[in-house]
């Protein structure tokens, strides 16, 4: 299983919505061409950014579809394909596989909160009817369930197709023992901007990261800032970004990347209700915000 093409930057893909809220597939594809322009290493679909529980299941399977036709090979594509239910959660697994997926991406049940054993059985029944490599997904502030590391272990020992893990929970001591613990060494993505960096120092892969949808050439300069060791530049582009991740508590998830997507030019409409737009005096903070980071963006057109 060759694993080198999973590393760098990858937006967590906001879904576009129509403004009465159907799929916008066509926006998608413009999306998509523009991250891949902006020098992204991979596209992610489907995930918590993505609102992927606010989809129907034929939705879902449909943005797989429209995402790997749009990417058409040029970068790898890692879909989630968790569902509110078992049932559904194994048909949008094989129409992944089926589709042409490179990387599966199975999040935590939420709602139920299972146990540790009972977590390590989930996903790895999950992995034995896929031939896809399988990612899981920690989002404890999501879901209130978290992997354990010895979780992790246990998974990839049985399941030889999961190779790893994206880490939103936060806690960098956890995400290290991710790749220090595994008999296999962990792929480690993070899903928190402010810790990307500190992932990637550690041995992180990269990050499917919600702020790369709206500025995706900061993102990828800090990447490869950081690989190449230009640690002062990484870390000046990690502080640039960090209020975006602190603007959102401006809203309701994920409504603050949206509307900070459509501030940048690259609008994906709006959330799905319940989850409402930015109150004005929030949108005017949040552009400040996108404001101040803008021309670092812009910058890298040139």
């Amino acid at each position: 299983m060759d694993l080198q093409r999973f590393h760098g930057m990858s937006p967590a893909l906001a879904t576009p919505f129509t403004a009465t809220e159907a799929l916008d597939l066509d926006r998608l594809e413009a999306l998509i061409d523009d991250y891949l322009s902006c020098g992204v290493h991979g596209i992610s679909v489907a995930g918590s950014q993505g609102e992927f529980f606010a989809l129907d299941e034929e939705e879902h399977i449909a943005l797989l579809e429209s995402c790997v036709k749009a990417v058409d090979g040029r970068v790898p594509v890692v879909a989630g394909c968790g569902r509110s239910n078992l049932t559904e959660t194994r048909r949008v697994l094989a129409a992944a596989e089926k589709i042409g997926i490179d990387m599966a991406m199975l999040i935590t049940p939420y709602f139920a909160q299972p146990n540790q054993a009972e977590l390590a059985a989930h996903f790895i029944g999950l992995a034995e009817e896929t031939r896809l490599p399988v990612v899981l997904y920690n989002n404890p502030p999501r879901t209130s369930v978290n992997i354990a590391p010895k979780t992790l272990v246990s998974v990839m020992d049985a399941a030889p197709n999961v190779v790893g893990i994206k880490d939103s929970a936060g806690d960098m001591t956890q995400s290290i023992e991710y790749l220090v613990s595994t008999n296999r060494r962990a792929l480690l993505y993070s899903g928190r901007d402010t810790l990307t960096l500190s992932m990637v120092l550690n041995g992180g892969h990269g990050a499917v990261s919600p702020a790369c949808n709206v500025f995706p050439r900061l993102l990828v300069k800090l990447y490869n800032a950081a690989v190449s060791g230009d640690l002062l530049e990484a870390q000046r582009i990690s502080d640039l970004l960090a209020p975006l991740r602190a603007a959102w508590v401006l809203g309701s998830f994920p409504v603050v990347i949206k509307e900070a997507m459509a501030m940048a030019g690259r609008g994906a409409g709006p959330t799905r209700k319940p989850i409402a737009p930015l109150e004005a005096d929030a949108r005017a903070r949040l552009k400040s915000v996108v404001d101040a980071i803008m021309p670092e963006e812009e910058a890298l057109t040139r």
